[in-house]
């Protein structure tokens, strides 16, 4: 083969392997960095959005004020919550009730998991015990006590409260008592859709 011919080839081959070893990196770059969506559209499947559901209560509209009761200036009992668009497999739900605007960060009020899929409606004033009639579980809340604390913000301007509520496609494995990060950290992969609700109170 000619010098001017081998020169040519070597070039090619060279070019190619360079174009090769770019999409390999571009590939290995999705896989590990990408978004999910991104990385699930590169493996050949749809990611899977979540469903969304409407929570409710009587003694709270979106975005109003939260009545005396359900706060520490009041009985601090647990509000009426109540929930529909779960879907049809959902095993059971989980509950988290926070302070996003808390002082020192997110301030969490209230956990509780393993209600039961049958389970439309949370009544008021539910006892503040590890476990629950019909089997749900509750953890442990940041003013370190099990069940519903209520808002009790320093005083100010309003904070908000938010009631997060979620349809899982198991029940879980969680001790009652459980804190917050357990909790999350429990419900990777089992979440089929959420809602939530926001109420305010300032003092």
């Amino acid at each position: 083969m000619p010098p001017v011919t081998r020169q040519f080839v070597t070039a090619l081959t060279a070019a190619a392997c360079m174009m090769a070893a770019a999409d390999a990196h571009e590939i290995w770059f999705f896989r590990h960095f990408a978004a999910p969506p991104a990385r699930a559209a590169l493996a050949g499947h749809s990611a899977k959005p979540e469903a969304a559901m409407q929570v409710t209560s009587i003694a709270i509209s979106p975005g109003d004020e939260f009545p005396i009761r359900e706060t520490c200036q009041g009985a601090d009992v647990s509000p009426q919550l109540a929930w529909s668009g779960a879907p049809a497999n959902s095993q059971s739900f989980a509950l988290i009730l926070d302070d996003p605007d808390a002082p020192g960060g997110t301030f969490t009020h209230w956990l509780v998991w393993n209600i039961p899929a049958a389970t439309k409606e949370l009544p008021e004033n539910l006892p503040k015990t590890p476990r629950l009639p019909g089997g749900a579980r509750q953890g442990r809340n940041d003013f370190g006590n099990i069940g519903y604390g209520g808002p009790c913000p320093p005083p100010g301007k309003a904070h908000r409260y938010f009631f997060r509520l979620f349809a899982l496609d198991a029940t879980l494995n969680l001790k009652p008592g459980a804190g917050r990060r357990e909790l999350e950290r429990t419900l990777e992969g089992h979440i089929l859709a959420r809602g939530e609700l926001m109420g305010r109170f300032a003092r």
